[in-house]
């Protein structure tokens, strides 16, 4: 069971998913499973492994899925049979814990945007890259948090291939590369994939990418970027993109920027 449960685990790694993971920490009294004891939650909802069956494992699980959502660990502690009720009437300490890849945030553009959000998204869990050419944008003292890399997000994705970890934003200085971007973004499988502009630009843009690319990528696209929340400025444009992106992590349903209600992007849409 061990090694099906690292094999399991790596799998996560791989796939760019996340589960959680219990361990039986600590016992006392009569407990149905003894320190060591694990059980995984993985991504699509199934366990491996156990940590006792019944209603211990029950609460284990519930606690597990919290953890999966919010990315913290934590000591779970039950009295089996004050908390439970169960016959054996023992005591259980679990450490619960998020396991698997870590989700990635690229930044494509070193701007002012760019500059607000690497403050924000490490503390939500992302690891961030920004990529940008220009070395006097692109610099320690602006991403101090941030992997950095001195080449547009055009060459960066004809060298990197974005998986189901990976989150993109495009926030450049260049409508015509934002465009080169997004359209090579398409042909690969990030998580998200986000686009910073007025919303006139954005349909226009996405009209063209419809052309080459097919209407149904549009549904692929967030933009503009962001949720509905009146920002203003560099500062709260970032916290309105970091709560989209949390948005979407969580599976809240809240009211995005994205410009598909537009009606000549709908027409596209139609169209199939």
């Amino acid at each position: 069971m061990q090694e099906r449960l690292l094999q399991a685990m790596q799998a996560l790694f791989a796939s760019g998913q996340r589960g959680a993971l219990a361990t039986v920490v600590r016992t006392s009294g009569s407990t149905p499973q003894q320190p060591g004891a694990r059980m995984l939650l993985c991504a699509d909802g199934s366990l491996l492994g156990t940590v006792g069956g019944g209603a211990i494992e029950s609460a284990v699980r519930t606690r597990l899925e919290a953890v999966l959502a919010d990315g913290t660990s934590e000591l779970f502690v039950r009295e089996l049979g004050h908390d439970l009720g169960m016959c054996c009437g023992g005591r259980m300490e679990f450490f619960l814990e998020p396991v698997g890849a870590v989700p990635r945030l690229w930044l494509c553009g070193a701007g002012h945007i760019a500059q607000a959000l690497a403050r924000v998204v490490p503390s939500l869990g992302f690891e961030l890259v920004v990529c940008d050419a220009r070395e006097e944008l692109n610099d320690e003292a602006r991403f101090p948090s941030a992997r950095r890399e001195l080449l547009d997000g055009d060459e960066l994705l004809k060298q990197t291939a974005l998986g189901a970890r990976d989150w993109l934003l495009i926030t450049t200085h260049d409508h015509a590369l934002d465009e080169r971007i997004l359209e090579r973004a398409l042909s690969q499988a990030p998580r998200y994939i986000g686009l910073v502009g007025s919303r006139r630009k954005v349909v226009r843009l996405l009209e063209r990418i419809a052309q080459r690319c097919g209407p149904l990528a549009l549904e692929r696209v967030y933009a503009p970027v962001g949720l509905v929340l009146g920002a203003v400025g560099p500062e709260e444009i970032a916290i309105s993109i970091a709560a989209e992106l949390v948005a979407l992590r969580r599976g809240a349903e809240v009211p995005h920027m994205r410009a598909l209600d537009d009606p000549r992007l709908r027409k596209l849409l139609e169209r199939g």
